[in-house]
């Protein structure tokens, strides 16, 4: 029998699904499903790269979640775990060994069967990924191996208790891809894929489009969806088009039927225009600045303290960001399992943060910008144009900070070069976010025995963080969870600002796009209406 999820984490998800008051699906009656056509679906970035493996954006994988299967699904609207390419799975009592049982009859887009053999091929591969393979590395953290028992029975082994990878295995970081294609390098891999999903890539031009055609003969949808057969759509062209400007006026003159990234003045024109707005928050680790503690600002933390302390989160938030947005209490979202507020360590407090420069020797020079030993305070930040907000909360978080006497210096750069920025080193602080409905994202992104591309220093934090990816019992486990939490805020290791939900526009005639439980589209039950 499946393991259930425990019981926070349900509770976690079902609020997540009730937070905010835009729909997460059309509210009226569409009437009966229409197949046909194509769906035209304008985002604001690429990463540059089409294996689900190695992606993270949320633009690009919206297209890549149609392409690739998971071995479960996770349910948006109560959190448990569903069938999808396995039909049952069961884990030992410490949760370090997991056996799957495979649905029989699948197959990828180039007829090889997808089989117990080709899990194991996936997750074998997964270890061999580079730098952009960091979410599923995390989800098969202390892997063994995979015991093949039968063409679909398979034993998935960990050198340890790891309680977060059932959940992994629903994303589209673990989908899985043909055995060909996980034999391929990285960079081939982000040239072309082939996955067993409702639809294929059709073509791929890197910054412009990424186009899907229905997969003929698909037949082992989630048990989530509609239907389990083929796809209603007959192709999906992903658009990259990265004025929010000129999404928003494709998608009023019909020349597109779907965007994503809507601004906060975007809202009105929308809804004016007859648009639907499809909204859902997003779990994981909210928008904020995190340092490179391994550069000598970084390593300050009186810095570190003060750029947190400058930081009006619900200015921003009322300044920025859509009407669903709230400013971020924690390392992790609200709608995260394992949630627990820090507010009361973020606070909005600029006298002392200059108390707290001032007592460090960063002291105000005669153009307000504080300076300690000749060397002016200017950090440069790090951010992406993946979101249509982020130029206008960077600027504003400028203006803020420079209040207290802190230069920042905004660096933008384009999301394909996110991974290999920090991977370099080559920053001083970062503007980012990532999404996971589970907490266990907290050891992904700080741990030092991880990829570590913050530099932290090792400490206690990194023994919190591996206990609670060792607890399977579920109290203790969000206690370890608050903890590390509460470590992080309070060493001022990340800087969380706000959290993102994630908006969409879709025209009228749109019906049955789906939000997953990380927030990310689901396209396989959508259609149009046909003229």
């Amino acid at each position: 029998m499946p393991r259930p999820l425990a019981s926070w984490l349900v509770a976690a998800v079902v609020l997540l699904s009730a937070c905010g008051s835009t729909p997460t699906a059309s509210t009226a009656d569409p009437g009966v499903p229409q197949p046909g056509g194509t769906l035209r679906f304008a985002v604001s970035s690429d990463q540059g790269c089409v294996d689900p493996q190695q992606v993270g954006s949320n633009d690009t994988i919206f297209s890549l979640r149609q392409v690739v299967d998971s071995l479960t699904d996770q349910d948006p609207a109560g959190g448990e775990l569903r069938p999808w390419l396995a039909t049952s799975w069961e884990s030992n009592a410490d949760a370090s060994s997991y056996t799957f049982t495979l649905r029989e009859g699948v197959t990828f887009s180039d007829g090889t069967p997808l089989d117990a053999a080709a899990v194991k091929a996936n997750f074998d591969a997964v270890q061999n990924l580079g730098a952009r393979g960091t979410l599923p590395k995390g989800y098969l953290a202390g892997y063994v191996g995979t015991t093949v028992e039968s063409p679909t029975r398979l034993t998935v082994a960990f050198d340890r208790p790891n309680v977060q990878f059932l959940q992994g295995t629903s994303t589209h970081s673990l989908g899985i891809l043909s055995p060909a294609t996980v034999a391929r390098s990285d960079d081939d891999r982000c040239a072309s894929v082939v996955g067993s999903g409702p639809f294929v890539i059709e073509s791929y031009t890197r910054d412009e489009s990424i186009v899907l055609a229905k997969r003929a003969g698909y037949a082992w949808g989630s048990s989530l969806w509609r239907s389990q057969g083929e796809a209603q759509l007959d192709r999906i062209e992903f658009r990259i088009v990265p004025e929010s400007g000129v999404r928003v006026g494709s998608l009023a003159s019909g020349e597109v039927d779907a965007i994503g990234n809507i601004a906060q003045q975007d809202e009105a024109l929308l809804t004016a225009a007859g648009a639907q707005l499809l909204g859902r928050p997003n779990p994981g680790i909210p928008f904020g600045i995190t340092f490179n503690q391994a550069s000598p600002l970084g390593a300050d933390p009186a810095v570190r303290e003060a750029v947190s302390l400058a930081i009006d989160r619900a200015e921003v938030v009322a300044t920025v960001y859509t009407s669903q947005t709230k400013p971020a209490t924690s390392p992790l979202a609200s709608t995260t399992p394992g949630y627990a507020d820090q507010s009361a360590l973020l606070p909005f407090d600029p006298a002392r943060a200059g108390s707290v420069l001032d007592a460090a020797g960063w002291l105000p020079g005669p153009d307000g910008i504080r300076a300690r030993n000749g060397t002016p305070l200017t950090v440069e930040l790090t951010w992406y144009a993946n979101s249509p907000a982020n130029r206008a909360a960077v600027e504003l978080i400028q203006q803020q900070v420079r209040k207290v006497g802190i230069d920042l210096q905004l660096r933008e750069k384009p999301i394909s070069e996110n991974t290999p920025t920090l991977q370099s080193g080559q920053y001083v602080a970062n503007w980012g976010n990532t999404t996971r409905a589970d907490p266990d994202i907290l050891r992904s992104t700080y741990s030092t025995a991880g990829n570590n591309y913050y530099r932290l220093p090792s400490g206690p934090l990194d023994e919190v963080l591996a206990q609670q990816a060792a607890q399977p019992d579920e109290a203790a486990r969000a206690a370890t969870v608050a903890q590390a939490q509460q470590l992080l805020v309070r060493e001022h290791q990340t800087i969380p600002v706000v959290e993102l939900t994630t908006v969409l526009g879709v025209a009228a005639d749109v019906h049955g796009v789906a939000f997953d439980a990380s927030s990310r589209i689901q396209l396989h039950d959508t259609w149009k209406v046909q003229p």
